[in-house]
């Protein structure tokens, strides 16, 4: 069965050392990290390497980079940096700047930074950035042409976005070192709805099974054995599941369930 690590979206109102306790206490076998630059510290630093060395678990991606024309590359290196003194694998990318040729200059750059940590860049396409289909990614990505450079795919932002089952097999699986996974609902919201597009993305995801997504489809589109970010942002699962804990457990077993009916 494929690593699951437990993404930080799933406990997006508890800092990283709950978010790790949570992952552990969950039965993962990964945790990924929301670094904010400005609040993140030295002491936070230490804190996460402490409870990650408890936990023994390895921090598969930190998160997230979020480019956009007055963002401060200083505060993107930040992200990386700490990734790189946790031992992360993988930095999440997003960007909101619609000029492409600037996203992918500052995405060589970034994976130039990267690179000597061993860390890979991966650039989340979807219809709430200004990277809005598989299409432009894979296009940014030739731009940037680095090793360090990755694909990450998400399966509500491939459902939105209108991306085939057929794009998704054609990836060169080098550019794929882990991918999110979740369900969602049959309803896509209005594109040009930015409020609706949020909403669907962060408060109505679903547990793997639960919802209207080809999964299961997906899932064999994969590069077999990859680890999966359980990307599942639900509101529904925060007000049933106060506890960081017992959400991460109810996620962890529901995920399991559904993976043990594609063997």
């Amino acid at each position: 069965m494929n690593p699951l690590s437990f993404a930080s979206g799933i406990v997006p109102e508890f800092g990283p050392v709950d978010t790790i306790e949570a992952a552990a206490a969950g039965g993962f076998d990964m945790v990924g990290l929301w670094v904010e630059p400005a609040d993140w510290t030295a002491q936070t630093t230490r804190e996460a390497r402490v409870a990650l060395a408890a936990s023994g678990l390895p921090l598969l991606d930190v998160e997230v980079v979020w480019l956009k024309p007055d963002s401060l590359d200083d505060d993107h290196r930040k992200v990386i940096d700490v990734g790189a003194e946790l031992g992360a694998r993988n930095v999440l990318c997003v960007s909101s700047d619609p000029d492409h040729s600037r996203t992918a200059a500052r995405l060589a750059m970034l994976c130039e930074h990267a690179a000597p940590a061993g860390i890979r860049v991966a650039l989340e396409f979807g219809v709430f950035t200004q990277v809005k289909s598989l299409a432009r990614a894979l296009s940014i990505l030739d731009a940037v042409a680095h090793p360090a450079r990755a694909l990450l795919l998400d399966p509500i932002h491939l459902d939105r976005s209108g991306t085939t089952l057929a794009q998704v097999a054609a990836i060169d699986p080098a550019l794929l070192p882990y991918a999110q996974f979740c369900d969602a609902p049959a309803e896509r919201p209005d594109p040009d709805d930015f409020a609706a597009v949020i909403e669907d993305a962060i408060d109505l995801r679903e547990q793997c099974g639960e919802g209207a997504l080809p999964l299961a489809a997906l899932y064999h589109a994969l590069p077999p054995g990859i680890p999966l970010s359980i990307e599942l942002r639900s509101k529904a699962l925060r007000e049933a599941f106060p506890h960081p804990a017992l959400r991460a457990a109810q996620v962890a077993a529901a995920t399991r369930a559904w993976l043990e009916q594609l063997a």
